[in-house]
């Protein structure tokens, strides 16, 4: 789904990340690799083969898109290094993209680490009149894309069923990006009348005006 926020084109794919048109700029949240070898190792029953999927869904999101440029908006890592840094070193080799980590409260990892295999690491990032931190912020003539909170919403039938789904939640100068990683869970929101919700239903953006 294409939207625009100050005059400027931004996609939102049903993965969970945005594409920023102009600037050929992917921003992908909250991705959180080492969480299930984390559990596995601590005895949660999660499949082996859930590790590639945070890795197959990012190289899916760059070959639609091809962008130039990646920022990821914190918690790129869940804690510290383990056999999953491994498969990302090996990842970011096979990709040129110039890659920036806006460092998030799990990203515990030395930022050596990341310069090593060619990622710069930020407390925040500004370009033209967009902020992109972790923790929501606001910043006067700003509009900030974040991520922490892993927004979610409730969507409730007629038949009193109900539906937990991850979405994108705008606010008027603000934009929660949902947590791109498995087995991140979810916040459900509460919309107030001038928020703006698009909900991811499986490979659809759906628009939810309050």
């Amino acid at each position: 789904m294409k939207i625009q926020i100050k005059n400027e084109n931004f996609i939102l794919h049903p993965s969970g990340a945005v594409y920023w048109e102009s600037k050929k700029m992917i921003i992908i949240s909250d991705v959180h690799l080492g969480k299930v070898t984390h559990f596995r190792k601590h005895g949660i029953a999660i499949p082996q083969s859930a590790v590639s999927e945070n890795f197959k869904k990012i190289t899916e999101v760059l070959d639609y898109f091809l962008p130039e440029k990646i920022i990821f908006l914190g918690d790129l890592f869940h804690s510290a290094k383990n056999t999953e840094w491994n498969l990302f070193e090996e990842w970011i080799s096979n990709h040129n993209q110039e890659t920036y980590l806006v460092e998030g409260n799990h990203d515990i990892i030395d930022q050596k680490h990341y310069y090593e295999i060619g990622i710069l690491v930020v407390d925040s990032l500004e370009i033209d009149h967009f902020l992109f931190t972790h923790h929501p912020t606001e910043k006067e003539d700003f509009f900030n894309f974040s991520g922490h909170i892993h927004p979610g919403i409730i969507l409730r039938g007629l038949g009193l069923q109900s539906l937990k789904l991850k979405c994108f939640f705008k606010k008027s100068n603000q934009m929660i990006l949902p947590a791109f990683g498995e087995f991140t869970g979810k916040f459900i929101m509460k919309p107030e009348s001038d928020h703006t919700v698009f909900v991811i239903a499986g490979d659809e953006i759906i628009l939810i005006n309050n």
